[in-house]
């Protein structure tokens, strides 16, 4: 498996366990107080930061698995891990863009929320939402990409 296609499910994982956590403690919240009432702001500074560490930590577990199998194969590490072939290239691209269009989908909605004067809670949950369901729209176009071809 490219070095590419497994920080792709990486990214995967992580937008997929960072904003079920972020939801599942959001309505535990808004089931006891009104959204405008609602401490939003560290739980969602508290996703972001752990989407981060946990993409760097999924980065180093994915560099030492490649490590490990250049070293059983014979290769050099720094080969395994910067190989990057046109289709590599090709799919990224293709994953990263389909993504951006989820994403810019998300926004345009959060600009009606902004326009129709929702509450903070709603307008910043709905645009971390966007991105991150971009972001697993935009892996799993990559993995499928990677799987039946591009």
């Amino acid at each position: 498996m490219p070095f590419e296609e497994k920080m792709t499910w990486v990214s995967l994982v992580v937008a997929v366990v960072v904003p079920v956590g972020y939801v599942v403690v959001m309505l535990g919240r808004l089931g006891e107080a009104a959204a405008v009432d609602v401490a939003y702001r560290w739980p969602l500074l508290v996703a972001l930061g752990a989407s981060v560490v946990l993409s760097i930590l999924g980065a180093i577990v994915a560099a030492a698995g490649t490590a490990i199998s250049a070293e059983l194969r014979g290769r050099s590490v720094s080969d395994e891990v910067d190989r990057k072939d046109e289709r590599d290239k090709q799919i990224s691209r293709h994953g990263d863009l389909i993504g951006f269009y989820v994403s810019s989908a998300g926004v345009v909605g959060v600009l009606a929320l902004t326009m129709l004067e929702y509450e903070y809670f709603w307008i910043a949950s709905a645009l971390y939402l966007s991105f991150a369901v971009g972001t697993l729209v935009g892996s799993v176009v990559k993995l499928v990409s990677y799987h039946r071809g591009f």
